[in-house]
């Protein structure tokens, strides 16, 4: 039998959550995790860690299994009081129908990841999750609207994607869990006090960043001659990039010279620059204004026997790694806990059957 145990106040009592995470487990503010569902979906299919793993019909579940376990692994890190999903829409986009190159370039997904893309918000519903798939718009604006609500709402955020997108969003209430190269292990968590040692701006500034380097996973030029250290090199200087061109505007140009060089000076002075960062700041602004469901009404524990019925219904069997989505006693603290706890969390390798075949359990 499953025990859980009534929730406890976040503390630092599990020796293994990095040093980086202790400000958010001390903090009292209630704490929600949200989950770019796309982008980590699509690195649980290319890192394809747990095998291609397939249902009982045959069906590509992989990815679907990589999706859960970057959220329950996030869960078990953070330890959040709620949890939320996004995806992008599937059938129409307001920034394509705004800009036709938006994302233009990107081959067509392969039909085991479309499948597994489809199929990914009606399995985390089934599981007990919260989803939100806004027509015609993104999961970052899934992120940025829920960030919006937890921070009139007196909580904290931390997005949890593999895309830089998400530091536009950073302040004082809003942080990132960046997932790298390198799997879990190797996230990073970016907050505004430390996003000028990743790219050099300040959380406020990061916009612009991105406006003029440009976005080639989106097929979003940014203005030529400008990297992200000329880039940070100009906003350094003068803040913003309309600060820039009221230089260069008010005769001023030696000054843009003098941060970024002659020639790209002369650059972001043509009208085509001008073109450019009007049109990348109008793309990668992210909607903070989507309906969001209320945070209270959201909060952890899941039910964990719907969260195992779900996922084994296609062929997903997931061990103790849920614990901390649904209330359950981390396997760090089974030690310090009574013998029925650690015999209910934690049975001996003997009395625990075995994965079928193609099947990983986690922890």
């Amino acid at each position: 039998m499953y025990q859980t145990q009534p929730a406890r106040p976040r503390t630092l009592d599990t020796p293994r959550r990095p040093a980086a995470l202790r400000w958010w487990c001390e903090a009292p503010e209630p704490l929600l995790l949200v989950v770019d569902g796309n982008s980590l979906l699509h690195r649980a299919y290319h890192a394809a860690a747990t095998g291609e793993l397939r249902d009982g019909e045959g069906r590509a579940v992989w990815a679907l299994k990589g999706l859960v376990t970057h959220v329950a692994h996030a869960a078990a890190q953070l330890r959040p009081d709620a949890v939320l999903v996004g995806f992008d829409c599937p059938v129409s986009s307001t920034r394509a129908d705004d800009y036709a190159g938006y994302k233009a370039h990107r081959p067509a997904k392969p039909a085991d990841l479309q499948e597994q893309l489809a199929a990914a918000p009606d399995l985390l519903r089934a599981a007990g999750l919260p989803v939100r798939v806004p027509a015609g718009y993104e999961a970052d604006d899934v992120l940025a609207s829920c960030a919006a609500k937890a921070r009139d709402t007196g909580w904290r955020t931390i997005l949890v994607t593999s895309d830089r997108d998400a530091f536009a969003l950073l302040d004082a209430s809003t942080s990132v869990l960046r997932i790298r190269n390198g799997g879990r292990d190797a996230a990073v968590l970016v907050r505004a006090a430390t996003l000028p040692g990743v790219c050099g701006v300040e959380a406020w500034q990061y916009r612009d960043f991105a406006a003029l380097r440009g976005d080639p996973s989106d097929n979003l030029p940014g203005v030529p001659g400008f990297g992200p250290a000329t880039a940070a090199d100009l906003l350094a200087a003068f803040g913003t990039v309309d600060a820039a061109w009221a230089a260069l505007d008010g005769g001023r140009a030696a000054e843009v010279s003098a941060a970024v060089g002659a020639r790209a000076a002369e650059r972001l002075a043509g009208p085509a620059a001008r073109e450019v960062v009007v049109r990348n700041r109008r793309l990668m602004r992210m909607r903070t204004d989507l309906p969001v469901p209320d945070l209270e009404g959201i909060r952890l524990p899941l039910e964990i026997s719907r969260m195992r019925r779900a996922l084994a219904g296609r062929g997903i069997l997931l061990g103790p790694s849920l614990w901390a989505l649904t209330g359950g006693v981390s396997p760090d603290e089974v030690t310090d806990a009574p013998a029925w706890v650690r015999v209910a969390v934690r049975p001996p390798r003997s009395r625990r059957p075995g994965p079928m075949p193609g099947q990983l359990t986690l922890f």
